[in-house]
């Protein structure tokens, strides 16, 4: 299958299927001499695991990731680094019902109408399970960035249907099982999650996230922009639909005068732009939002057709997200971390001696 591989100097390349033996990727293009181990990975990929809350997949997957390669005696060096983390509590049985049947809204119809086969476990490579690999790949990225550049990535669910949150206190978002930062609305995305799975039904979800001590001038400025880098990674993550950088879609009601953020010596005074300008990152936080649909897994009947394009209904069993965005901040999170250390790879390798004469500002600080 083409497509598997993401980035261009810092790449990865991702393998395996939901109820398959295992997933792993080869991660190229890592520096060497960063100090690496499992236990470093392991704390993203613990933060997305299914089974965290009765709100989420109860498939119990421990996600524990094995090194393979690419790292001795604690460091990268320099060459491919692989990964594995094996799939210990498959349940085939729960798909054999419908393996004949098109779920509405998910990959099984267009993968069959490409392949003329498909894998009916879970979705098999269209399954959200895939994305463990990417969540692994991307805390060696975020590890280089915090290191050597200070930059700091941190996602919160900013909406769960129709409750819209307010960042109040990002300190809290691993501390609930939705990766909340708003405390007074917690029992109200418990009650809400509860009459949903109660519904048998899902619902969609939005996810910002925030990448702060960004370097100005990463990203190429026509096609490799980096907020174009930035939606494709983001984009290529299951169920998401819509990705905003900065104001997003509310720039169609602004004024150039309301839009535009302003400079001063002291840093820029707003940041609708979401930290790019030209393509280009300007210094200042790099802000995207997400949207996530409700997964089509469901317990609620629904027209299909079989293999066969004859009418029948579906109503699909075991054990499935009623929202899959509760548990995709740290998904989100790893494509961003991935997108930037790709573009700063790519940055430095062209403009390492490039001296600018201009000091680089952030956003100006309130009084």
């Amino acid at each position: 299958m083409a497509g598997d591989t993401f980035g261009k100097l810092f790449t990865v390349t991702t393998f395996g299927e939901s109820h398959g033996p295992g997933l792993g990727c080869v991660v190229d293009g890592c520096p060497p001499g960063l100090a690496l181990n499992e236990t470093d990975l392991q704390k993203d990929l613990d933060r997305r695991r299914p089974g965290r809350s009765r709100h989420v997949t109860q498939r119990k997957e421990p996600d524990e990731v094995k090194i393979l390669s690419g790292v001795f005696e604690g460091v990268t060096t320099g060459t491919a680094i692989g990964l594995y983390v094996e799939n210990v509590d498959q349940r085939e049985r729960d798909y054999t019902k419908i393996k004949d049947k098109f779920r509405p809204g998910h990959a099984d119809y267009t993968y069959q109408q490409k392949y003329g086969i498909r894998d009916y476990r879970g979705g098999g490579r269209a399954s959200a399970r895939e994305t463990v690999m990417r969540v692994a790949a991307g805390a060696i990225a975020r590890k280089y960035l915090a290191e050597r550049l200070g930059v700091t990535i941190r996602g919160y669910l900013a909406q769960l249907g129709p409750l819209r949150l307010e960042p109040r206190d990002l300190s809290i978002v691993d501390d609930n099982p939705f990766f909340c930062a708003d405390p007074e609305q917690l029992d109200a995305l418990e009650e809400f999650m509860t009459q949903l799975r109660r519904d048998g039904d899902s619902i969609g979800a939005r996810i910002n996230v925030i990448a702060s001590n960004v370097p100005p001038g990463l990203g190429e400025p026509v096609f490799d922009k980096l907020e174009a880098a930035l939606a494709h990674g983001l984009m290529s993550i299951n169920a998401v639909k819509g990705v905003e950088i900065g104001d997003g879609f509310r720039c169609v009601e602004q004024r150039g005068s309301e839009h535009r953020d302003e400079l001063t010596p002291d840093g820029f005074k707003k940041n609708s732009s979401g930290g790019t300008l030209g393509g280009i990152s300007s210094g200042q936080d790099i802000l995207v939002s997400i949207a996530l649909k409700p997964t089509s897994s469901i317990q609620v009947p629904g027209s299909t057709v079989d293999r066969e394009g004859g009418a029948t209904e579906i109503v699909t069993t075991g054990r499935h997200d009623p929202c899959v965005g509760l548990r995709a901040t740290p998904i989100a999170e790893a494509m961003i971390a991935l997108t930037l250390m790709d573009h700063y790879l790519r940055h430095r390798g062209q403009n390492a001696d490039v001296v600018s004469s201009t000091p680089a500002i952030g956003l100006k600080q309130k009084a």
